[in-house]
């Protein structure tokens, strides 16, 4: 599918023709259960999965937030949902989030598990400092260290204009993680 069709597909679900929706639904349904199983979801669950998917996609559509989607809409589509499939082992195994952030390409010289069940006192530090920063690099850090997106599909799902744009957001927000961390310690 090209950028033409795309835009295409778009506009008519922006107007809520339903014939369109029903093609790409067809069109990706087996596919995505597919792609759910190497998550080993349940064929059910992930049914459940990719229409919530399609319902998200459409609202998305609708509410103008993919008039200049970059992808393809599979590829929004399956990025959607694999969003929802991270949520729900979240939900159904009520584990509390992890996130394991590599900071070592960042120079702070320790990894993380924020959440586990045993935290160090730098663990604890980072913590607190990661619950200081918005809601968008939050968003950004959990979903490329914690849930493993790259930046294309973090872009699709955040609906960044382009992935310069999401990569310096990201560099920015472990800068600011950082020097929190730093200003701690009573590194400038």
């Amino acid at each position: 599918m090209n950028h033409q069709e795309s835009e295409n597909l778009i506009e008519l679900l922006k107007r809520g023709d339903q014939k369109t929706l029903e093609k790409i639904y067809l069109e990706n349904r087996e596919g995505f259960i597919n792609f759910s199983k190497k998550y080993n979801v349940d064929e059910n669950d992930a049914i459940d999965i990719y229409q919530d998917s399609i319902l998200i996609l459409r609202e998305n559509a609708i509410n103008g937030k993919i008039d200049h989607l970059q992808s393809n809409i599979s590829t929004y589509l399956f990025a959607i949902g694999k969003y929802k499939i991270y949520h729900n082992f979240r939900v159904q195994s009520k584990i509390e989030m992890t996130n394991d952030f590599n900071l070592v390409e960042e120079n702070v010289d320790f990894d993380v598990n924020l959440y586990g069940p045993v935290l160090t006192k730098e663990q604890e530090l980072l913590k607190k400092y990661y619950d200081q920063l918005g809601d968008r690099c939050k968003s950004i850090l959990n979903l490329f260290y914690y849930q493993g997106y790259n930046l294309d599909e973090i872009r699709a799902i955040l609906n960044y204009s382009n992935k310069k744009v999401l990569k310096s957001q990201k560099s920015r927000c472990i800068k600011q993680l950082k020097d929190l961390v730093n200003k701690h310690y009573g590194k400038s």
